[in-house]
């Protein structure tokens, strides 16, 4: 079994507000968890408008894979107009 975790970090250039921000980025946890069947959840900078981390998880035989679906994450997050992508790392475990 092989478990890959993707942490990202974003930026919300739109993002006045709270609520804004949660709108935005709950339209984008339910388009990967849908398309790519991985888990989702922001883990970081929760108070900033602005910014936020998010921690994607994906678990499967292969770790060729699990990198090849964590890459296709970050393509549709690079995609979305909403978010600009800072930063993200992908360990396998």
């Amino acid at each position: 079994m092989i478990v890959g975790v993707c942490q990202v970090r974003l930026h919300l250039p739109d993002g006045h507000s709270l609520k804004a921000k949660r709108q935005v980025l709950s339209s984008l946890k339910t388009r990967l968890c849908q398309a790519f069947n991985v888990s989702v959840a922001e883990v970081g900078d929760h108070d900033l408008w602005q910014r936020a981390t998010l921690g994607i998880a994906c678990v499967a035989n292969e770790a060729r894979h699990v990198n090849a679906v964590l890459d296709q994450t970050l393509n549709v997050i690079r995609a979305n107009p909403h978010v600009e992508l800072l930063e993200s790392q992908i360990e396998l475990l």
